[in-house]
């Protein structure tokens, strides 16, 4: 079994603010001294391992499920690099503003923790690859959005992206919007929803199968082959850790290979 280590005071700088990391280590980190190892990062940390102190009620077992795929043989041995949300966590998610449900536009700060704070913490003191293929990005709902934020915006670090459930319609669809053309650089994009999901956190109903359907659309249209995409839309899967948990293996068997 690989071990999770939580840091519960890791300075977010720009934010003005402390953050939880929690960082699994597969066992082959330990057992192979001198081997790198790729990264994944993953939103609302606190439901991402299956581990005595993280959210009291359903994750997402990541950490159970790599430990599945190593041993099938089915994808490398990764490093999870897990960053817990706040109670501000619909404006802290949100590149844009959804005005739709007054919610304002305040992930400038926490992308800039991730890309200038945490992922250099993590180069230098962990051994890890480099590079967009060997760097992931997953999440759910507005995890999943901001999973495609950075892969869109920071193309050079972030090859491997995870969008579970995304809300791409946030904003009035403005990701469609800005992303307007294939990075052109290592790529590799899950997208998943049910079909007919739905949720309304903010006063509308966002639904998230046609959306999903509608973006992996978009991004085919951009340019982006069958071989740097993969949606999946599930009958009767609903907005809920336990369907995503239920899918992760499939999104990480394709997108960790």
């Amino acid at each position: 079994m690989g071990h999770v280590h939580i840091i519960r005071d890791f300075a977010s700088p720009l934010e003005g603010r402390t953050r939880t990391v929690r960082i699994y280590t597969p066992d082959a980190y330990d057992a192979s001294p001198g081997q790198r190892f790729p990264v994944l990062y993953m939103h609302d940390g606190q439901n991402v391992f299956a581990h005595p102190e993280s959210a009291l009620f359903d994750t997402w077992c990541a950490n159970l499920t790599l430990e599945r795929l190593v041993s099938e043989g089915r994808i490398p041995p990764w490093l999870i690099v897990a960053v817990d949300s706040t109670n501000d966590r619909l404006a802290e998610y949100s590149p844009w503003p959804e005005p739709r449900g007054n919610i304002p536009a305040r992930s400038g700060s926490f992308v800039h923790f991730v890309v200038d704070t945490l992922k250099p913490f993590v180069d230098r003191f962990y051994r890890t690859r480099r590079g967009p293929e060997w760097t992931g990005v997953m999440g759910a709902s507005l995890g999943g959005l901001m999973s495609l934020y950075f892969g869109w915006r920071y193309p050079d670090l972030f090859g491997r992206i995870g969008a579970l459930s995304p809300s791409v319609m946030w904003g009035w669809d403005r990701l469609f919007g800005e992303w307007t053309s294939h990075t052109r650089k290592w790529s590799r994009i899950y997208l998943d929803a049910g079909t007919d999901e739905t949720v309304d956190p903010v006063g509308y109903v966002m639904r998230y199968g046609q959306a999903t359907h509608d973006f992996h659309r978009h991004l085919q249209h951009l340019g982006y082959s069958d071989h740097e995409l993969r949606l999946v839309l599930e009958p009767g899967g609903q907005h809920h850790e336990r369907d995503w948990q239920r899918r992760l293996p499939d999104a990480m068997g394709w997108l960790l290979s």
